[in-house]
């Protein structure tokens, strides 16, 4: 079990470092193939939605947020939620769909 919780550290933080470097798709790509996994978690949703989030896929990454909200009610996306709503709700109101 401590193996798991190591290799999925590294992942996060392998992620964490193609986000950095602006290796957007190719974090989503991973992000894609990590969440298709029965043990997906919070944090891979929010890396993903951090990841659309600068692709300006907002209402992707919104998504993502949310689910890991769901997940993790104290992860960090309801940070990330919150400031994408305010961030939208003053620049583009049709993003809604309204």
């Amino acid at each position: 079990m401590h193996r798991k919780r190591d290799r999925g550290m590294t992942e996060w933080h392998d992620i964490e470092q193609m986000l950095s470097r602006g290796e957007t798709e190719a974090a989503v790509a991973r992000l894609n193939a990590l969440l298709a996994s029965p043990t997906a978690d919070d944090r891979l949703y929010y890396l993903r939605g951090k990841a659309r989030f600068r692709q300006n896929r907002w209402q992707q990454a919104l998504e993502d947020f949310m689910e890991a909200v769901r997940l993790n009610p104290a992860s960090p996306a309801a940070e990330a939620l919150e400031m994408t709503y305010e961030i939208l709700e003053f620049y583009n109101k049709d993003i809604y769909g309204q």
